[in-house]
């Protein structure tokens, strides 16, 4: 089942760097079983994709919600 953003967004930094390490390694193993036609539910891998992508993007807007507040201080922190 997919991730919703809500609980994502509820992730830790930390937590989500974790998340993001779990996702990727399912998706490896998800297209090695692909390769192998163990692969039953073909589905999964664009639920673990979108799992990916949701995870970096929140990473990032965190990144960029904090050098924006880091330039608003005018560099002082």
């Amino acid at each position: 089942m997919s991730t919703k953003i809500s609980e994502i967004t509820a992730l830790s930094d930390d937590e989500l760097v974790d998340r993001l390490a779990e996702a990727r390694r399912e998706l490896f193993n998800l297209r090695f079983q692909l390769a192998t036609g163990q692969l039953d539910n073909t589905a999964r891998m664009g639920e673990v994709r979108k799992d990916i992508a949701r995870v970096l993007t929140t990473l990032r807007e965190r990144e960029i919600a904090a050098a924006e507040a880091l330039a608003s201080n005018g560099g002082e922190v």
